[in-house]
């Protein structure tokens, strides 16, 4: 009770899971349309802001590096004015200092104000030329201004001389930038994900297309088809596999109402027979001879149901697969000879066995059916001699069965072992039912087999020949 308790308790858990997992998996879009133009539209804009991203980096670092290429150059200058003792030239610079050894300031912009842009441990502590940013008020003012600066030690006269520019520009033109990406950036995305929502419908157009149709045909519109995509993509080739799929639907209902229809037919008249026989005992009862022969009837009509009903469920069994045969390691040429005795007395017919030793799997009852359906067959053409010939070669043993009767018509050689297929049309209670050939296929399928028909040598009537493999 407990071991019962706990795996209905483990069922529940793995149910209560497994729904969990169907709720987890429909929080999603359920179309395809709307998942892929939501993929595109994130993937798109991913990938324009890691681009607008890297512009406005590229961009900044340009403009820097472009101020810094001109304060380099005017510091150039000015340290070549200097050592051609013209100091002036600082003054006049709009923003540029000249320091003493000991830190004291010598010469300066006038826009500075007497402001130092150095500190005198900056000043003594400055040998190779630096570039730095910092934010200072320049002239009289008190809100920082960005700047960048440039300072170097001047040869032979130990004096540092420090320029500057103010970054106030460039700053400016990279909010503007930012500002103006932030702007841009929405359109942008908004515009690809319209450009893909187009895109993905009228690539998905034909898939609506055919979804349509598909919904549209039912079981009466069998002759109806899906229409033809245009182009060579995935779409044509999925509508083109989808229509051959549709017509080998309506050639296997086709065949099935066939089958259904001679069946019934079929069945029909046995029963009929059967009826009637019945009908004329009952009528005859004080008549023991006319039950006697009536009752004699009816048997032989049930039989034929029987048997009928017995290669009905055989064939069924063969197209469904589960036809079993118990196979055993067989002489074929012997188990042969051994049955054209027995077969040939049943049938009518002068059997020959000939060929050579081949040990092969197979089910001796069900290819004795096979022999037996083959005998019945040449004799209702009308043959008198039959030959099973037995060999192999390099696909395996095979057995061939020749008669010296009319054949088969040409019009039915390449529908011989079809169901209900026999050379005279005519229904009647004498007749066979269409049935023994499609046996034989059914049998031959079932040991992984092949059979194929035709007319000819040796004895100028029906060949059949059938394939077995040898292990």
């Amino acid at each position: 009770m407990g071991a019962c308790q706990d795996r209905e308790n483990r069922g529940a858990g793995v149910r209560s899971a497994g729904a969990r997992g169907v709720t987890a998996m429909r929080w999603g879009p359920r179309s395809l349309r709307t998942r892929l133009i939501v993929t595109f539209a994130a993937g798109a804009s991913v990938a324009l802001l890691l681009c607008l991203g890297g512009l406005f980096a590229i961009v900044n670092q340009r403009l820097h590096s472009e101020l810094d290429a001109a304060v380099n150059a005017r510091g150039d200058d000015l340290a070549a004015s200097i050592a051609a003792r013209d100091e002036r030239a600082v003054a006049s610079d709009p923003l540029a200092q000249l320091y003493a050894p000991d830190g004291r300031l010598l010469v300066g912009s006038p826009a500075l104000a007497g402001r130092r842009l150095l500190t005198l441990a900056q000043v003594r502590g400055t040998g190779k030329p630096w570039l730095k940013g910092v934010d200072l008020p320049l002239g009289t003012g008190t809100t920082p201004v960005p700047l960048r600066l440039q300072s170097r030690r001047l040869d032979g006269s130990g004096q540092v001389l420090t320029v500057g520019a103010t970054a106030r520009v460039i700053d400016r033109a990279s909010i503007g930038t930012l500002a103006a990406l932030a702007v841009c950036a929405p359109l942008l995305i908004a515009s690809l994900a319209a450009a893909g929502w187009l895109v993905v419908r009228a690539a998905l157009r034909p898939v609506d297309v055919l979804t349509r149709e598909a919904a549209a045909i039912s079981s009466l519109d069998t002759e109806r088809r899906l229409p033809k995509i245009a182009g060579d993509d995935e779409f044509s080739r999925l509508a083109a596999t989808l229509d051959g799929m549709l017509e080998r639907l309506r050639v296997a209902f086709a065949r099935e109402r066939a089958f259904v229809d001679d069946a019934s037919h079929e069945l029909r008249t046995p029963i009929a027979v059967l009826r009637g026989e019945l009908e004329l005992a009952l009528a005859a009862l004080d008549e023991p001879d006319e039950v006697a022969e009536s009752l004699r009837a009816a048997q032989a009509q049930a039989l034929r149901l029987s048997r009928l009903s017995d290669d009905l469920l055989l064939l069924a069994r063969g197209r469904a697969g589960t036809l079993v045969c118990e196979r055993d390691r067989t002489e074929l040429r012997a188990w042969v000879a051994e049955e054209a005795r027995p077969l040939a007395a049943a049938v009518g017919l002068r059997i020959e066995a000939a060929g050579t030793p081949v040990e092969v799997p197979v089910d001796v009852d069900r290819m004795r059916q096979v022999l037996t359906n083959l005998a019945g067959n040449s004799a209702a053409a009308g043959a008198r001699t039959a030959r099973v010939t037995v060999g192999r070669d390099a696909a395996g043993a095979w057995l061939e069965w020749a008669d010296d009767g009319c054949g088969f018509p040409p019009e039915l050689l390449g529908a011989v072992f079809d169901r209900f297929v026999r050379g005279d049309t005519a229904r009647s209670a004498g007749s066979g039912a269409g049935l023994g050939l499609s046996i034989v296929r059914a049998i031959v399928a079932a040991h992984e087999g092949s059979v194929v028909a035709g007319n000819g040598p040796p004895l100028g009537g029906a060949v059949v020949r059938v394939g077995l493999p040898v292990s």
